[in-house]
């Protein structure tokens, strides 16, 4: 008997059995502690201002669960620099993915919470990882269900490649080349209850 336990939002399945105590994974290293992962936040607040020329159409959305803090943390980080809020939502996409059959035949439903109309609204589109890019186009089909924003632009914390779809971000933590048979696990202390990126490696 096995349990599965879904890792990131890109839906990568990560088996671990209960009875023989193995794990199928194994840490490769640590890419990134707490205080780089804050030192890259703060490159990409800044980032994001130097590149926006209307900060009052400004609005990030983070796509659940790991984009979440990210776009938080980002609009406090903005807020400290420039005495401006940049409003957050929440976006679930686990009904637009294209996966459902790999994420079981009832994937749990959180809600979307954009508590701002996207309508002209400058989006910053955020998540922890970006991979196959798959994930992202889910994104947008709900993004748009809410409405049509002037532009979207896509922020995530680390692109580790292997595209399947043409989606590239504009706002990028860190770029790191890994194999398929890697992941990237990104732990943010509001989800996980510590603060770190570590690649891990597939054993199957």
């Amino acid at each position: 008997m096995q349990d599965l336990t879904l890792i990131g939002t890109e839906g990568v399945l990560c088996y671990a059995n209960r009875f023989k105590n193995m794990s199928l994974t194994r840490e490769k290293g640590q890419l990134m502690s707490a205080s780089e992962i804050d030192r890259t936040l703060v490159r990409l607040a800044h980032e994001v201002l130097e590149k926006t020329e209307a900060l009052d159409k400004l609005a990030f959305i983070g796509i659940r669960r790991r984009g979440v803090p990210l776009a938080q943390r980002l609009s406090a980080k903005i807020e400290a620099l420039e005495s401006l809020k940049i409003p957050v939502g929440i976006l679930d996409i686990n009904l637009y993915r294209d996966d459902l059959s790999t994420v079981g035949h009832a994937p749990v439903v959180s809600s979307t919470d954009i508590p701002f109309s996207v309508v002209g609204k400058d989006i910053v589109l955020m998540d922890d990882v970006l991979y196959t890019g798959r994930t992202i186009r889910a994104a947008l089909d709900a993004l748009f269900d809410q409405g049509r924003p002037a532009r979207v632009q896509l922020l995530v914390l680390i692109d580790r490649g292997h595209r399947e779809l043409p989606v590239e971000a504009r706002y990028i933590g860190r770029m790191v080349q890994t194999t398929k048979k890697e992941i990237i696990e990104v732990k943010f202390q509001e989800i996980d209850g510590m603060e770190k990126v570590l690649l891990v490696e597939r054993l199957d």
